[in-house]
């Protein structure tokens, strides 16, 4: 008799058990936010503050005999001053009363200097109170040619 319950009764089979150890994290996400809104609201940014950039530690230097050069100098009313070679020379000013036609001075420069066939490179020198807008501007204008290589830019602190 024993050996027919046996054949009869199937053993049982253990329920799925559920692990306790995980953790909602959805209250300490929303607390995480909260902290990041009132830190962006609570600080104070100082547009005026002077910082201080560490010289270049990994640039190349720049032939500048085998470069198209472009000064621009702070000007009026954030547009920029622009020269047709190193320094401001008032014979070499690019007249700024019209942008598109500065612009098309500009291209016209670097494609006659191109033309000369001992230069490939544009290096654009900006003054320090250049707006990027302006540099972006002419770096447009100056790469319009199609024999240029490479744009490269500098930086003045002040010029002579």
């Amino acid at each position: 008799m024993n050996d027919q319950f046996t054949d009869e009764v199937q053993p049982l089979l253990r329920s799925k058990t559920y692990d306790d150890s995980e953790m909602d994290i959805t209250p300490m996400i929303d607390m995480t936010f909260l902290l990041l809104i009132f830190f962006l609201v609570a600080s104070k940014m100082d547009p005026s503050a002077d910082i201080q950039l560490p010289p270049a530690q990994h640039g190349l230097a720049v032939v500048e005999r085998s470069s198209v050069i472009i000064t621009m100098a702070a000007g009026d009313n954030g547009q920029a001053r622009v020269y047709r070679a190193n320094g401001r020379l008032s014979e070499y000013l690019v007249d700024g009363s019209d942008l598109e036609a500065q612009e098309d001075e500009i291209a016209t420069y670097v494609e006659e200097e191109l033309a000369e066939g001992t230069k490939e490179n544009v290096l654009i020198k900006a003054e320090v109170g250049v707006k990027h807008r302006e540099v972006a501007r002419i770096s447009r204008a100056a790469t319009r040619p199609e024999g240029v290589v490479q744009l490269n830019y500098a930086v003045l602190e002040a010029l002579p």
